[in-house]
């Protein structure tokens, strides 16, 4: 059975859904039969690609918020991945920036095998360290973390290799019926937006299991008939 979640990578929400997904699966009494796989969903393709903006600053033009609504609004999540074991989770102590650079960095990364180590590792970088993860530099430096050939890297980067690789994960992700990230995917037949709780996405897993594996009874030979004080063959005193 394979699970998706489409994501970005600086959204709180993202790092947090792809944290419960992970709880999900682990709890499930059938992870072993689980692929699970990370796809882009870049929400930040209109941010400058030569500089980064705080947290802080964002809220502040996009939304109007000051500083204590500011504190309010990403206090909670940071505090809802702490007590889900995300701990240190920054958001708004943290920068944003243009992140398509990132996400073919995480296709590079999907097509040497280290699909699920570097969605986790960038994220990590990003929300548990607050580390910029936008420019080149950043990028090789999670390479080496992630044990990639940095000058293959380096070119499949420059060359925007897999540019249109993240654009294909976008648009399947709109044809499932996605309108933000995260949004996650299973078995191909039910879409799940936002981060949902690990305890839904369980129950969720289970549902598509049991409907993709039906328990088929039968009858063979002589059934036991059992009374409160034993059973007897059916036909035999």
């Amino acid at each position: 059975m394979k699970v998706e979640i489409w994501a970005e990578v600086t959204c709180p929400w993202c790092g947090l859904g792809s944290h419960r997904v992970d709880r999900a699966v682990e709890r499930f009494e059938h992870s072993d039969e689980v692929e699970l796989v990370h796809r882009s969903l870049p929400l930040g393709g209109t941010l400058p690609t030569d500089r980064t903006i705080t947290v802080r600053e964002v809220l502040l033009r996009k939304y109007g918020m000051n500083g204590a609504q500011a504190e309010a609004a990403t206090g909670r999540i940071e505090t809802l991945a702490a007590s889900e074991g995300l701990s240190p989770y920054r958001v708004l102590d943290n920068v944003v920036g243009n992140t398509d650079l990132a996400h073919e960095f995480l296709a590079h990364a999907t097509a040497q095998g280290r699909n699920r180590e570097a969605w986790d590792t960038i994220l990590d970088t990003y929300f548990g360290r607050a580390e910029p993860v936008f420019t080149l530099d950043d990028l090789l430096r999670l390479a080496g973390e992630l044990g990639l050939d940095r000058d293959l890297t380096r070119r499949v980067l420059t060359d925007r290799r897999h540019r249109s690789q993240v654009q294909e994960d976008v648009r399947r992700a709109q044809r499932l019926g996605a309108t933000g990230a995260p949004f996650t995917v299973v078995d191909g037949r039910y879409a799940v937006p936002g981060a949902q709780s690990s305890d839904a996405l369980l129950d969720l897993l289970r549902t598509a299991w049991d409907e993709a594996h039906p328990v088929t009874r039968t009858l063979a030979g002589h059934a036991p008939v059992c009374a409160p004080d034993g059973c007897a063959v059916p036909g035999r005193p």
